[in-house]
């Protein structure tokens, strides 16, 4: 397995994988009308965000995860946050995940980051124990008011 800079041939794969997730975590289903574009315009822009995908040898995606960052002026320096993180159900619990996590807090560190943040359904208990393992504590809850756009 190794860790690869998407590019936008993978949109395809990242639409599927982030449809599949939004339904496992939340039983919501997303609006592709709304999630095409936004992805193909995140992996045009990487000044939007950034995403990885982990592939097998043979090339085949087996995750994938995004990160996008927020300013802190308490910090004097930028939170990667980590987003749309799926992997594929027959390649969990064999480290992709992990693979993932630490190439993202790689080049959060390689950017100056202050810290690595991510969202987590408070319901997901393997989840929240994976991050656990990987040394991620709760530190805030988050609120939210969504717009008309939204």
């Amino acid at each position: 397995m190794r860790i690869r800079d998407a590019i936008p041939d993978d949109a395809a794969t990242i639409i599927d994988f982030n449809e599949r997730m939004a339904w496992e975590t939340e039983h919501k289903q997303l609006d592709r009308a709304r999630l095409e574009p936004g992805v193909r315009r995140a992996l045009a822009d990487a000044s939007l965000a950034r995403y990885w995908l982990a592939v097998d040898d043979d090339g085949t995606p087996l995750g994938q995860l995004m990160v996008t960052w927020e300013w802190s002026d308490w910090r004097n320096g930028p939170f990667f946050w980590i987003q749309s993180v799926y992997v594929k159900e027959e390649a969990r619990r064999r480290g992709v995940y992990r693979a993932l996590h630490e190439h993202a807090v790689a080049e959060a560190e390689r950017a100056g980051a202050v810290g690595v943040r991510l969202y987590v359904e408070p319901h997901n208990a393997r989840a929240i124990a994976t991050y656990a393992r990987l040394g991620m504590t709760k530190t805030y809850d988050v609120m939210e008011l969504p717009l008309p756009r939204g």
